[in-house]
């Protein structure tokens, strides 16, 4: 399979490539700078990423270009351009004014490669401190800005190309374009990437990896492991065993609902009620990180405890995708704030299976993709992100069945509400959130001192940034009057406008 690689030093613009790449049905693959793969006859063209560094830094991040560099096509992107020109000769210094936003590019040469199909005039995004100040005698300048002489150039003999702006965000009107000029047009990419041609290989590689081996997977009804479910079942049908746990934390019917939507699929689920488990371990606890590990803890032993009475089981499937991937793997390490509940851990070592991960190539939005490709229904596919403990990160405080199922109620009438307002699809991911607070009412002209709930309501892609919903006062007034008119306990509604960052979407 053809691929671009890309090579991360540390921006946070670094997926956002990615993704444009890949919406150009071109595979690509991120790695660190300092970790390259094998360059086998799959790689078409390396691209360097942005970073925080300065390329003048003592411990600026150096790549070995060794084997790329005049052999592959390479474009390097703001701090990948620095570098291919400091680092050859060239200089870079601090820029007068640091140059971020908006800026408009003039195309030099309209024949280069790289520039082909750009207007003469066009906006790009600039993000840097440091400017190139001179190049090489071998490089030539095919674009600049007003304040960026050399915003882009290319090597004489060579397929290099650096561009000091991003052409992967959405405000470089036509950064789309230069993409697929260096990927299909300098690279040779054929564009075949898609959701269905993904379908098509993947289920030929998992029926000869697992061959009539035994598989099991924990279903939560989310997105990732409903399509990673389907395409084992795809694979090796009746041979793949499911397992869907119900913590007591899920929303308001779910676990009979999701049940009766596999059951119409065909697939081999089992239901385990596990309610009382979770609620007994959960009593008293209120500090959100012990709640995630009583909560992962738990699943563990409740997974596990079925899982052992299927025999001859070799394989555990896990629904990891490409985010989990890149950021156990980024070129600072991995992350010391990964949440415990994105692991199922314990369960390899205990259980002595080893473990298949049939969407780890992919981003979330890509994973929808698929789930269409392969006819998963659209309630499924299209559901919002549900965080992995459930509820109990969505109740500040302790846990109890009454607080649960306060929240049970509110958010089953605020995302009813979403979808009978046709807004559901529009917003990435909504909940509501039951705050450790009480507050004076007057409800039947009696006072009354009770619950406050907080709603949330973003747009994001994948959850990495999001801003929230500026949905219709008249909507979140008729919400508001049901949940307070329905709910018993609950006497104050709140709206979250808080953006991520600063704030993330889950409060905790």
């Amino acid at each position: 399979m053809e691929k671009i690689l890309i090579l991360d030093f540390g921006s946070q613009y670094t997926q956002l490539i990615a993704r444009r790449v890949r919406e150009l049905n071109v595979y690509c693959e991120i790695h660190p700078f300092n970790r390259i793969p094998p360059l086998d006859a799959s790689v078409r063209g390396v691209i360097l990423s942005g970073s925080p560094a300065s390329v003048r830094d003592a411990q600026a991040p150096i790549p070995q270009l060794e084997g790329i560099k005049g052999r592959l096509p390479l474009l390097g992107v703001c701090y990948g351009a620095q570098y291919l020109a400091y680092g050859y000769g060239g200089e870079v210094q601090p820029a007068p004014s640091r140059e971020y936003g908006r800026a408009m590019l003039a195309v030099g040469d309209a024949s280069d490669p790289l520039m082909q199909g750009l207007p003469a005039q066009t906006q790009v995004w600039m993000s840097h401190g440091d400017t190139i100040t001179a190049i090489p005698d071998n490089y030539r300048i095919v674009a600049s800005t007003e304040d960026a002489r050399v915003a882009a150039f290319r090597i004489e003999g060579e397929q290099t190309w650096g561009i000091q702006f991003h052409p992967e965000v959405y405000h470089s009107t036509d950064g789309k374009q230069l993409l697929r000029n260096f990927v299909a047009g300098i690279c040779g990419c054929s564009q075949t990437w898609t959701s269905e041609s993904f379908v098509e290989t993947t289920v030929a590689e998992l029926r000869a990896k697992l061959g009539d081996d035994k598989v099991v997977l924990a279903l939560s009804g989310g997105v990732d492991s409903t399509v990673a479910a389907v395409l084992l079942h795809r694979a090796i049908g009746k041979n793949l065993y499911c397992i869907f746990v119900d913590s007591g934390l899920l929303r308001k019917n779910e676990f009979e609902e999701v049940l009766a939507s596999y059951e119409h699929m065909n697939l081999n689920v089992k239901g385990v009620k596990a309610d009382a488990k979770f609620f007994a371990d959960l009593a008293g606890v209120s500090d959100p990180e012990k709640k995630r590990k009583i909560i992962g803890r738990d699943f563990v032993e409740v997974f596990n405890e079925e899982a052992q009475r299927i025999r001859d089981v070799k394989w555990l499937a896990q629904g990891t995708i490409y985010p989990d991937v890149i950021e156990s793997t980024s070129v600072n390490g991995p992350s010391a704030t990964i949440k415990s509940h994105h692991n199922v851990g314990g369960l390899p070592e205990r259980m002595n299976l080893r473990i298949v991960e049939p969407l780890r190539l992919l981003f979330k939005d890509e994973v929808r993709r698929v789930g269409r490709s392969l006819g998963i229904p659209q309630q499924l596919i299209g559901r919002h992100p549900f965080p992995g403990p459930g509820l109990a990160i969505r109740i500040l405080g302790d846990i109890t069945p009454e607080k649960v199922e306060i929240l049970q109620n509110v958010d089953k009438i605020y995302i009813d509400a979403l979808r009978a307002a046709g807004l559901y699809d529009q917003v990435w991911q909504a909940g509501a959130i039951l705050l450790p607070v009480q507050s004076v009412g007057v409800m039947g002209d009696e006072r009354t001192y009770e619950r406050c709930v907080a709603l949330r309501a973003v747009t994001s892609t994948d959850g990495m940034t999001a801003d929230w919903v500026h949905l219709p006062y008249e909507f979140l007034a008729d919400v508001s009057n049901e949940i307070i008119n329905k709910v018993r306990g609950v006497n104050r509604v709140v709206y979250d406008i808080s953006s991520k960052p600063p704030a993330t979407i889950e409060w905790e």
